[in-house]
């Protein structure tokens, strides 16, 4: 019996603990199997300098948004340690001494930072920005729901289509249009039709390829801006990214603290061989070590390649779905570097080494949508490490000051592209190279910058699938693309939550609402659960 549980749940990240969480909280007795040594996943901080054992870092993902108030509210994040701190304005320095800065509370030095470079491009802005927010407005809360069975005429899933239909009547046939496009474009097509300095545009084309293996000129990335502009998602307004205190591994913690609270079980270097099944119903799991668990619900919240294709047989599972998740894509092309520095970078465009406004948000290395999308050509085209690759950079340390001691600070850099079978082999000379390069682009904007580098961790797609079980290096689980969207996510008929096998829910980041550390998905697979009354209290 001590093997017996109302719920496992497979995985001990950020949704896998959200999920076991919220069944402990309904009074289940639950168990979260994670396969590595610590829970967390990609929310997590580390200290990876063994010269430097002081230095933490947030080791893969790196900011903070778009987590509903409800989940903070009901597992009571706040006082299990879950403290963000929203950050500061968006800034990219130029080789030729100047500096684009955006700021979210400030609309007049964003105006005259951007009439620098174009007068046109500042007066559009604003309504730029409101145009963004009347449509986020719309689409927010829909990553709260749950994606209809498109095409299903069962009567229940018609009235669900209906509704989410229904939803979208605020916009009107212009706002209709106006998601269409989003849906569709390019981020540099959509950039276009609203701004003609490249010094804009290459900053708020950076959220239209973040963790995406397409360049911004693809159709479809100007939905993953969207994506990544969302601050409301229906519960609350969520206001801009933010830095947790102490990393992101303190948000796992906060969620594993929680889940502790309310009685789960946590179990680490529990890796699940296989999902058992029986007549078509999921009745438990087995472990590496041999040891079967069992339970009538079971959340697999790892990616769904290693859920559908490795823990369960085939024939368990109804072939056009085995087909689906056969070609799911997971390709990435990231490459996560983590700088620790001696001192703030001092930028020719903002002269300075002490601590100043463009130093607490992002730190872009972005001229133009061009320069990114060279970088993705040289990746996808020529298969080489891009030669100046993009980089969406912060600096934590800031605002948040028990990652490092005092003065020392960590540059976490989101760069891409490396080619998109760089998963297969470590390829570790090529990826020193190109952080060397990454370096280099920073230092010809902050001359002190090489000078004051004291160590450096390359993380790049080999490491995210050996170390993350992250396919292809693939941070959302699959890509953001317009086939692997709401009720496509991750095949059609199963974007609800539910999977072909009974009792067997799927709450990973590659179902609708994931795409960051939110644990909109976890929480989602659970609510499914209880609504199918498949959750037994002993």
């Amino acid at each position: 019996m001590a093997n017996t549980y109302d719920a496992i749940v497979i995985g001990g990240g950020h949704n896998g603990l959200t999920s076991g969480a919220y069944f402990a909280r309904e009074g289940a007795k639950t168990v979260i199997l994670e396969s590595r040594h610590k829970t967390g996943g990609a929310a997590d901080t580390s200290a990876p300098f063994p010269d430097h054992p002081e230095i933490n870092v947030t080791t893969y993902s790196y900011v903070m948004s778009l987590m509903p108030p409800t989940i903070i509210k009901e597992l009571n994040l706040k006082a299990h340690g879950y403290d963000v701190t929203p950050f500061g304005p968006y800034f990219q320095a130029f080789p030729d001494g100047r500096a684009i800065t955006v700021y979210a509370d400030d609309a007049k030095k964003s105006y005259d930072s951007i009439a620098q470079f174009s007068k046109k491009d500042a007066d559009a802005l604003e309504e730029w920005e409101r145009w963004m927010k009347g449509v986020s407005d719309v689409l927010g809360p829909l990553l709260l729901a749950v994606p209809p069975k498109a095409g299903s005429m069962a009567v229940k899933d018609l009235l669900a289509s209906a509704q989410t239909a229904w939803k979208m009547r605020k916009l009107g046939v212009r706002g209709v249009g106006d998601i269409t496009r989003l849906f569709t474009m390019s981020v540099t097509d959509l950039l276009n039709d609203w701004f003609e300095s490249d010094a804009i545009k290459g900053m708020l084309a950076v959220n239209g390829v973040i963790g995406t293996w397409a360049g911004p000129d693809e159709p479809g990335t100007a939905y993953v801006m969207l994506h990544h502009s969302i601050g409301d998602v229906g519960d609350g307004h969520l206001g801009s990214w933010g830095f947790q205190q102490g990393g992101m591994g303190a948000v796992s913690d906060s969620i594993r603290k929680s889940a502790e609270s309310f009685g789960a079980e946590i179990r680490t270097n529990a890796r699940v061989k296989k999902i058992l099944v029986r007549n078509g119903r999921t009745v438990g799991v087995v472990l590496e070590n041999g040891d079967e668990l069992h339970a009538p619900v079971v959340v697999t919240t790892i990616h769904p390649k290693i859920a559908f294709l490795e823990l369960l047989d085939r024939h368990e599972l109804p072939a056009d779905f085995v087909w689906d998740i056969e070609r799911w894509k997971t390709r990435s092309g990231v490459v996560k570097v983590n700088v620790a520095l001696s001192e703030l970078p001092d930028f020719t465009a903002a002269p300075g080494k002490e601590q100043q406004p463009h130093h607490t948000g992002s730190v872009e290395l972005c001229f133009s949508p061009e320069y990114a999308e060279r970088a993705f050509q040289d990746a996808h085209m020529d298969r080489k490490a891009a030669t100046r690759p993009f980089v969406d950079g912060t600096i934590p340390t800031t605002l948040d000051k028990k990652l490092a001691p005092e003065g020392v600070h960590v540059f976490s850099m989101f760069t891409q592209w490396v080619p998109d079978d760089w998963n297969k082999e470590p390829h570790r000379e090529e990826l020193e190279a190109y952080a060397d390069r990454i370096i280099d682009g920073y230092t010809e904007l902050a001359p002190n910058f090489k000078g004051a580098v004291i160590d450096r961790q390359v993380i790049g797609p080999y490491d995210m699938e050996q170390d993350l079980g992250l396919i292809g290096g693939n941070i959302f689980h699959g890509e953001l693309s317009v086939d692997q969207l709401f009720h496509m996510r991750p095949a059609p008929g199963y974007a609800d939550f539910r999977t072909p096998i009974k009792g067997l829910y799927h709450g990973s980041c590659a179902t609708h609402g994931g795409g960051g550390v939110n644990g909109i998905p976890g929480w989602q697979a659970f609510k499914m659960a209880k609504k199918d009354k498949a959750i037994t209290k002993k």
